[in-house]
């Protein structure tokens, strides 16, 4: 007698948000994924060996309908166990695509199929969510395995001329050891005192990398945008990376952000820089009004110039070197895209405090929720099927953290005592010594993942599990 889970290892059966039934043997999927090898040239000099879906990398843009249930067929051509995640939709933990969660796995050089039901229009996105251990650079979101997922909406969200989809990566990921934070926060301590500064220790291991990209190309080694003058782009934004958040401006223009994590926002509002964690997608519109050949790029220096993670717009009829013009206002905040707000003082409150062990002699440091790292053996925390809660997040260190909750939207509602509402997001960036307070009613049963989306802090211990029952 199978087991369900042993029914959808072997494709028997479909995975809908409540439905589940026999796939028939002549069903098509719409939608598939092929997880392979490839080597891939983000520029000339610079070929990496990755996995990818589909080839090349990204993985194309895989366009879905709102409502419209969709059959997947998921191919592994590698020798590893694979975990394809489905980035802000809210699916069953069976498909969800964690081993936390016990989603199925893609068995090394095997197949699994499933049908879902998107429920969530705007940008989504697909991922790799096998963890990789110390050293192991190449698996999991350091890897080439992503690709847009667009929910087209019933109804047009918005008027505009053309569609642009860029996700940013990097490669060549190393490890470098680098001196821990809290000796650097002692040390201008002791200098500000007059104090000998003590010994340094063996400090604790950083991901660092080669070259970045848009679209899988460094600057100058993919084609340029062309545009038009007068047109409104409208562009998806999405940070694919596995560590490092993003700061990016066009040259000469501004952008209209119309939609956080696929979903609009209340106040659209014109800003010169957009700003993405790990996991987090942007949607903005920009005026084409200002001809010539300019820099989409990163604002720090170090990420477009270094690093080349940037690329051209072009107007037609243009041409010429592609000009950079820094911005002059480079401040991000979620608030003002947010109506004003009312801070909750009563309900069902989840605190989650985060805080950091320094390193061991490893170099590895760890990351805890509550005082604890993650451990798979622990009875995950339960929340009720259609309650309310707030979840109260606290970070006690010297580090951002893109934090992400699988298979359900929250709303903002505070941000350092600042309140706010009608920001619904799947991934927030919460800063260094930052609060912040979001809300959840959870519909759907089962388990769901919370974690901080920078692989390393991920990998070591930077989540917990919740059980909605």
């Amino acid at each position: 007698m199978f087991t369900r889970r042993e029914m959808f290892q072997a494709g028997l059966v479909s995975a809908a948000s409540v439905l589940a039934s026999p796939l028939s043997a002549g069903t098509e999927p719409e939608i598939t994924l092929r997880i392979e090898e490839a080597t891939h040239e983000v520029a000339p000099g610079f070929r990496y060996r990755t996995t990818a879906y589909n080839r090349p990398v990204p993985g194309g843009i895989i366009r879905l309908r709102e409502n419209r249930p969709v059959t997947v067929a998921l191919h592994n051509h590698t020798g590893a166990e694979e975990y394809v995640h489905w980035h802000g939709l809210d699916v069953p933990p069976e498909i969800d695509g964690t081993s936390e969660e016990k989603s199925l796995s893609v068995p090394p050089n095997g197949d699994i199929r499933y049908t879902f039901t998107p429920r969530q229009s705007g940008v989504r996105w697909v991922h790799s969510h096998a963890m990789s251990g110390m050293g192991d650079l190449r698996s999991a979101t350091y890897s080439g395995q992503f690709a847009f997922v667009y929910v087209e909406p019933a109804e047009n969200r918005g008027r505009y001329d053309k569609e642009i989809f860029l996700a940013t990566h990097e490669w060549g990921p190393s490890l470098v050891r680098q001196k821990d934070d809290d000796d650097r926060s002692n040390e201008r301590i002791a200098r500000l005192l007059r104090l000998p500064e003590s010994p340094n220790n063996s400090g604790n291991y950083e991901v660092q990398y080669e070259i970045g990209s848009i679209n899988g190309k460094a600057f100058g080694a993919g084609e340029p945008l062309k545009v038009k003058y007068g047109q409104r782009v409208l562009f998806h934004f999405l940070n694919a990376s596995a560590t490092e958040s993003i700061r990016f401006a066009l040259a000469g223009h501004q952008f209209l952000v119309v939609a956080l994590d696929g979903n609009a926002v209340p106040i659209p509002r014109r800003v010169a820089v957009i700003e993405l964690g790990n996991g987090e997608r942007v949607d903005a519109i920009v005026e084409m009004d200002n001809p010539g050949v300019w820099i989409l790029g990163a604002v720090r220096e170090d990420d477009r110039v270094a690093r080349r993670m940037g690329t051209v717009v072009e107007y037609a009829g243009r041409s010429g070197p592609a000009r950079w013009l820094a911005p002059q206002d480079t401040n991000w905040s979620y608030l003002p895209f947010g109506n004003p707000g009312q801070i909750e003082t009563s309900g069902n409150f989840v605190p989650l405090t985060i805080a950091r062990r320094r390193p061991g002699p490893d170099g590895m440091e760890k990351w805890t929720i509550n005082g604890e790292t993650f451990n798979p053996g622990a009875p995950p925390r339960q929340l009720h099927r259609g309650e309310s809660y707030h979840l109260v997040f606290e970070n006690r260190t010297d580090e951002d953290h893109p934090l992400h909750l699988h298979r359900y939207s929250f709303e903002l509602e505070a941000l350092n005592g600042r309140a706010v509402s009608g920001l619904m997001k799947d991934t927030v960036v919460l800063r260094a010594r930052q609060q912040m307070q979001v809300g959840l009613t959870p519909m759907e049963s089962g388990l769901a993942l919370f974690h901080c989306h920078n692989q390393m802090h991920m990998n070591n211990g930077f989540k917990t599990l919740f059980e909605v029952i």
